[in-house]
This record gives structure tokens, C-alpha cells and sequence, in this order.
């Protein structure tokens, strides 16, 4: 026990997956190889937009080897988070060039691979819109004439669940989530400094390591299992049963060990397919994706154009600021209105303004679909309030860090949304990121330092449950279907539960994700399985030790109040003598009343939606997360060479349960943001990805990583587990804005378009040389 009290909680032991994973045990779903295995491979649109007149797979089905051909017709329910609109593969149109059409399933990949040129598809070619500003106009191509609203949806409208999502019947925008506070007019009339930018912010792709990947069977008597990777199984499952048009019950999703998700792998990819297949055949079926697939046939990062316009006065006082944010979300809406609902919560920055009008659109266009990623939205808001507020200091004359200081929201504010905020720790995690990078120390021309503040939301997707089973030799088996993506929760929830019954966290288990055995869980989304799964984990645990306090008492002649469990032992507190390992109570107790199995769970069933009109609730989100971040970069004036020299990453976590753990992911999440703000950028021709391929599209390496520098604000939140929540997402929220505000105030040119390409720096370090020239003549 360390000096906090706690035995585990705080410590860095080893991860559970890592000796698995070390050795090159873990079983991803393409290394399951069942008995009478088929493979199937998947025909995808060339059109961006395109009625489908007939499929023919004759010649596909003559080919020796293969053994059916599937169709979307064959499954014609709908899925979607909120709103229902997404086939399994195509049905009677298709919408992006690389939407699924038809699948293959035949003895090896190879025929599989052959057979698909011998499908004959014939369509109706439609018009396509692939900018959503152009989606927005009346006369625009219309993607779903089915899209409706909670008054206006018709007997064929698309199911929704309209609660955050607010869709606009007769046009192509999925969701418009407003927020409204005070008179903005009013106060821009009053203000002394009005000022104006755009923004912009491109596609980028997940790229987990592993691709997508299922095998899919049916029972004889019609249930559905499913081996995949996936961050979600429960949601999983219902996306097949509506696909099918089956209860939930009778599909059975089984987690494999994953290899990165990113919020890629929340919805049916490969999945679907082989789910066809496999029914169709009779024989089990695995289908996995190409890495050309990944990119053009999963979901992307949204694109994003965000004008931002605020009022300030000149002792730095921000008065007011309209924001209007408008996403691509591409041919179908997967997380496309949960992102645009959180990015109208954060588009106005982490800022006591207290006049507000904010618009957040997502819009379908011919492409592939956008849906979630790690930050939800909130790396690109961030990337123009807080590269727009460096604009507001400047204007006025005022240091960047000043003007922070002045506006960031403190304990007791509301939130853009009207949620009164506590435990606010921003300006603790700025000042210590200012100190870190040593702000105010002068350099070197063409070298600059930038700072940004980071906060989030986590959806409220708040159901989770666990169980905890003590067995009769004292170990922990602890069964959840939370999903470790690779970032450590396995090893966190063992903590809590080797932390709540006194045991050590290498005797504790923790299941892998069985929809037909482990309870409930929402799935491993938007930063919150060490809050929420923590929560009911914590709960389960605690269900646990009253059960075995219980049978200690009896053992020990004492007050089931006065057990303590420790170092794998219960004992009569002030009395350690008196004392029994914990083993000899859960035999106990099995012989007893059948042994111990704790139940916990935790929903926030105080949540409030946001008002459709104004954007406002009283709680429409469990809680906020808080940080800084600030870099060192240096520019060449010759290349437009951006070199990142430090990045300090400064976050509260409320508390580390696992230091090394809360670390890495910060360093992770930088390194990963850092990719999008610098190099990676997917693009498109008429709908089409041109670089689907890791030549074309260079994520970072080790090689690019610059030195990070975590700081851990621990402030320990109440009503969380041991005062834990997650850090998983943050660290990418603010690094592209610190980078575009070092890039200013090394050079003083801001570039307000992603990536911060050298082609886009030179550019604009030609523009100012020319406009100084000008001047100067």
C-alpha cells in the first residue's frame, strides 16, 4: 500500500494482453481457420451515384470453386446509430464509389478474387454531389428522398431515434444541432474588434494495423454468431438484427483481440458480407478486407469548413462568437450526427462567451461515409477556435496566453450548452503547459512555440454492466463486454477490481466480449470505459466483497462491517491476527450458496437532450475533460518545412490508475493528431479515393515522432472510480491548432487550411514576401 491508501491503484503492472500479444498468441479474427471454412471477397461500386437496373452472376457462379453469390436485397432492413439509413450492401442504389454490391464466397481467395470480375452489374447512372456546401443548395442531388423528421416522417421514412439528432426532411443534411445564448447581433454591434476566418479540415482515415475483419455462421436453427473485431459487439449485434430483421438475441457477436480501431470498427464492415454468405451457403464464411478497401469502403475523419466570428473588446473580454460548422459526412450517416452534435457543443471553444450561435451541420455527399473517430469532432473545432482566439490576441495586442487566461472557463460557468461546470482544472493544465514549454523564453527566428487549451465531451452512451465471480481459489474473473482496443482497459478494470477485494492484478481475469455471456456495454466509444465500465465494474466488485464479508464473518466470529479485505486475505479490522485467506472464504462460499458473483452496473439517467431551437440542457453529457497543449516548431523559409521540435501534452485525468497507461495513450493520440495536422490527407476525384494505399498515404512513423512530454493533472473526480476518467482521446485534440499558432509566431503567416503541408507554408510565406514587396514599392 502506497501513500494514497491504495494497494493497486496508481501503479503501473503489466498489461494482461501483453505477454498474448508479445508472443504472437492473440487470435485476431483472419487467424480463425473453423472446419468447411469459405472465403469471400466483395464486388464495390465504380459509380459515385447510380441506380442498380440487374446483378448477374451467372458466369461468377460457373466458376469451379466458387460456391454463392449474395446480394443486398437479401438482407433489406437498415442500420445506423441514430438514424437508420445504412444497408448491409447495396439495394436498389448505390451512393459512393466503393459501397458494397455483391459478395463472393468460394473455396479459396484466389477463385473468390476471379469470380468477382465475372459479376455483370448494369446501372442508372445519377447525378452525384461530392462538396456539401454544393449538397446544401436547393436543386442539389438529393442522397435519401427517405430522410425524415420527428414531425414530418412519413409511413417510408427512415427509423431515428431523434434524440441529438435533427434531420431536414427534402434536403441532404442528416443533423442540424443549434446552440443559441444571448443576442449575438447586439453584442457585435457593442464590441470593439469583430473578426472573421474560415477554417478547414480534410478526410482522414483510421488506419488500424489490422483490417477489417469476420467469420460468420449460422446455426441450423437460424441464429447468427459472428467473430470479429470489433470496439462495439453489443451495437454490433443490433445492426445485424435490424439488417436481418432479427432479435437481438438471435445473433451472437464474439470479440476476437483487435489491432487498433480509432472508432473505425463500430459498424458492419466485413461483417455483413459474410453474415450473407455464410446464410446463403450454409458453411462458415471469413471475409477481411484489403488494405485499398480500408481506405475506400470503411469510414473516414470528417471533413469540415468551420467560419468562426467573434466579438471582443479591448481589455480581452470575448463577448460573443457565431459559429457555423458543416461536416461531409459522405453517402450514409454511421456517427455522422453524433459527431455534429458534439462538434455544436465544443465549436465555440472551451470560453466563457455569453453570447453564443452556433449551427452544426452534417451533410450527406457522394463519398465514403464519415463517421467516428478518435476526438468525435472535436479536433477539428478545435483546430479553428483556438487558431481563430490566437487571431483575437493578436488583434488587440495581447499575448496568447493572456488572453486564455482571461476567458477559459472556471468552476461554476455554463457551458455553451447552459450545463453549470465543476471541477474545471484548465487553467491548471494551461499554466502548466506554459511553464513546460517555457512560453515566454525568446527564439531564434523561424522558430515558434503555440499553445492551445483541449476539452470534450463523452456521448452519453452510458450503459454499462459487470460482472465479478470470485472462484473458490480466490482468483477474479471479471466479465464485460468492453473491448481493449489496445488501450490498456483490460488491465484498468483489473485494477479497480483487484483494488475493491484486495487481491493482486495478476489474479484477476478479464473476459473477452461474448454478446451471449458478458453483460451490456455500449462499447468502447468516445473516451468513456474507464468512467462508465469502470463505474459498474467498481460496483460488481464491491457486490462481490458484501457477498464474501458475509461468509468472512461467519469464519471470523465478527460483523460482516468489520471485514477487510487485503493481500488476498479477509480480516476482523484492529484485530490482523484474526484473519483467513480469501481462497478459504470463496470455497465458503461456493459450497454455500453456490459461490460469488457481484453485479454492477452504471447509467447516467439524468441526461437532459439538447433543445432543438436552442442548443441548451441542463446536463445533456455525463462530464467535460480538460488540458493544454503547446509545441516548439521550427520552419524552413526555404521548403516550408515544418519541423516539430517538442510537443507538452497536459491533461487531467482525474486519476491515473495506471500512470505508464494514461502516458501512452497521450503520446499515441499526439502522434496520431500530429499525422493528420502535418501529412496525411485522403483524396478524391469525382467521389473517387486517388492514394488508397500506405504509399500514397503516409501515417507517422517512429521516425517522425518528435519528443513528447505527458503531464498528468490529477484531480479526483467523486462520482467517478477511484476518481478515474479517460484520456484516450484528448491528447488529439489541440495539436494541429498549437502547431498552425507556433507556425504564426515563427514566421507570421497563418495557413488556415489542413495539412500543414511545406507546399501550403511556402505559399503563404510567398504571399507575404509579395505583399511586403508591394508595400514596400
Amino acid at each position: 500500500m502506497d501513500g494514497t491508501g491504495f494497494q493497486v491503484i496508481g501503479r503501473s503492472p503489466r498489461r494482461l494482453d501483453a505477454l498474448r500479444k508479445a508472443t504472437g498468441r492473440a487470435l485476431y479474427a483472419a487467424d480463425l481457420h473453423p472446419a468447411r471454412l469459405l472465403h469471400g471477397k466483395v464486388l464495390r461500386s465504380p459509380l459515385p451515384h447510380a441506380r442498380i437496373v440487374r446483378i448477374d452472376a451467372r458466369a461468377a457462379l460457373a466458376l469451379p470453386g466458387v460456391v454463392a453469390v449474395a446480394t443486398g436485397a437479401e438482407a433489406p432492413g437498415l442500420y445506423g446509430s441514430r438514424m437508420k439509413d445504412t444497408p448491409l450492401m447495396a439495394q436498389d442504389r448505390v451512393r459512393y464509389i466503393g459501397e458494397a454490391v455483391a459478395a463472393v464466397a468460394a473455396e479459396d481467395e484466389e477463385t473468390a478474387e476471379e469470380a468477382l470480375a465475372l459479376i455483370e452489374v448494369e446501372y442508372e447512372e445519377l447525378p452525384a454531389v461530392f462538396d456539401p456546401e454544393e449538397a446544401l443548395q436547393p436543386g442539389a442531388p438529393l442522397l435519401h428522398p427517405r430522410l425524415g423528421g420527428p414531425l414530418s416522417g412519413g409511413p417510408d421514412s427512415y427509423a431515428c431515434d431523434y434524440r441529438d439528432c435533427h434531420p431536414v426532411p427534402g434536403t441532404n443534411i442528416l443533423s442540424h444541432v443549434k446552440v443559441r445564448r444571448g443576442d449575438v447581433e447586439a453584442a457585435f454591434a457593442a464590441a470593439d474588434y469583430v473578426v472573421e476566418e474560415t477554417y478547414t479540415s480534410h478526410a482522414q482515415q483510421h488506419v488500424p494495423i489490422e483490417p477489417h475483419a469476420a467469420v460468420a455462421e449460422w446455426s441450423a436453427d437460424g441464429k447468427l454468431t459472428v467473430w470479429t473485431s470489433t470496439q462495439s459487439p453489443y451495437l454490433l449485434r443490433g445492426d445485424l438484427a435490424l439488417a436481418f430483421g432479427l432479435p437481438p438475441s438471435r445473433v451472437r457477436v464474439i470479440a476476437t483481440d483487435i489491432g487498433g480501431g480509432f472508432g473505425s470498427k463500430i459498424h458492419p464492415h466485413a461483417e455483413g458480407p459474410a453474415a450473407l454468405l455464410a446464410r446463403k451457403t450454409g458453411r462458415p464464411v471469413r471475409v477481411v478486407l484489403r488494405r485499398a478497401e480500408e481506405f475506400a469502403a470503411t469510414t473516414i475523419r470528417h471533413p469540415t469548413r468551420i467560419t468562426i466570428k467573434s466579438g471582443v473588446m479591448r481589455d480581452g473580454r470575448l463577448v460573443a462568437r457565431q459559429v457555423r460548422v458543416v461536416f461531409d459526412t459522405g453517402a450514409y450517416s454511421y456517427a455522422g450526427e453524433s459527431v455534429c452534435w458534439q462538434a455544436a457543443i465544443g465549436a465555440a471553444g472551451p470560453y466563457a462567451v455569453p453570447n453564443l450561435h452556433v449551427d452544426s451541420l452534417a451533410v450527406y455527399t457522394n463519398k465514403v461515409p464519415a463517421g467516428a473517430m478518435r476526438g468525435m469532432g472535436w479536433p477539428q473545432t478545435a483546430w479553428a477556435h483556438e487558431s481563430h482566439t490566437d487571431t483575437l490576441a493578436y488583434t488587440i495586442g495581447m499575448d496568447p496566453l493572456e488572453f486564455r487566461r482571461r476567458n477559459a472557463y472556471r468552476d461554476g460557468d455554463a457551458s455553451s450548452t447552459g450545463q453549470i461546470l465543476r471541477d474545471v482544472s484548465l487553467h491548471t493544465c494551461l499554466e502548466r503547459a506554459a511553464a513546460a514549454i517555457d512560453w515566454h523564453a525568446p527564439l531564434p527566428p523561424y522558430r515558434g512555440k503555440g499553445l492551445a487549451l483541449v476539452s470534450k465531451v463523452t456521448n452519453p452512451l452510458v450503459w454499462s454492466s459487470a460482472f465479478v465471480k470470485v472462484n473458490e481459489d480466490g482468483r477474479v474473473n471479471v466479465l464485460t463486454s468492453a473491448v481493449d482496443l489496445g488501450t490498456g482497459n483490460s488491465t484498468i478494470l483489473a485494477q479497480i477490481a483487484a483494488e475493491t477485494l484486495g487481491v493482486r492484478v495478476e489474479d484477476v481475469d478479464v473476459s473477452q466480449a461474448d454478446t451471449d455471456v458478458t453483460p451490456f456495454d455500449i462499447g468502447a466509444i468516445s473516451d468513456r470505459l474507464t468512467y462508465h465500465m469502470g463505474s459498474a465494474v467498481l460496483a460488481a466488485a464491491a457486490d462481490a466483497r458484501q457477498q464474501l464479508a458475509q461468509v468472512a464473518a461467519e469464519l471470523l466470529e465478527a460483523s460482516p462491517a468489520d471485514i477487510a479485505f487485503a493481500a488476498g486475505r479477509a480480516q476482523v479490522r484492529g484485530a490482523p491476527a484474526r484473519q483467513v485467506p480469501l481462497a478459504q472464504v470463496a470455497f465458503a462460499a461456493q459450497r454455500r450458496f453456490g459461490g460469488v458473483l457481484g453485479r454492477g452496473s452504471h447509467s447516467d439517467t439524468d441526461l437532459v437532450p439538447l433543445d432543438p431551437e436552442t442548443g441548451q440542457s441542463p446536463k445533456p453529457t455525463p462530464y467535460h475533460k480538460w488540458g493544454a497543449q503547446a509545441v516548439e516548431v521550427e520552419v524552413d523559409p526555404q521548403t516550408g518545412q515544418l519541423r516539430v521540435l517538442r510537443v507538452v501534452s497536459v491533461h487531467d485525468c482525474g486519476r491515473a490508475i495506471h500512470p505508464d497507461n494514461v502516458r501512452g495513450q497521450i503520446e499515441g493520440a499526439v502522434v496520431q493528431h500530429l499525422g493528420f495536422a502535418l501529412q496525411e490527407e485522403l483524396l478524391f476525384d469525382s467521389g473517387r479515393v486517388v492514394n488508397p494505399s500506405l504509399l500514397d498515404y503516409r501515417v507517422p512513423s517512429m521516425l517522425d515522432a518528435p519528443r513528447v512530454e505527458p503531464i498528468l493533472v490529477e484531480q479526483p473526480r467523486a462520482d467517478a472510480p477511484y476518481g478515474a476518467f479517460g484520456v484516450g482521446e484528448v491528447g488529439s485534440i489541440g495539436v494541429a491548432a498549437a502547431l498552425g499558432n507556433a507556425l504564426y509566431r515563427a514566421c507570421g503567416v497563418r495557413v488556415r487550411d489542413l495539412p500543414l503541408t511545406p507546399e501550403r507554408i511556402l505559399a503563404a510565406l510567398d504571399g507575404r514576401a509579395r505583399l511586403q514587396g508591394g508595400e514596400g514599392g
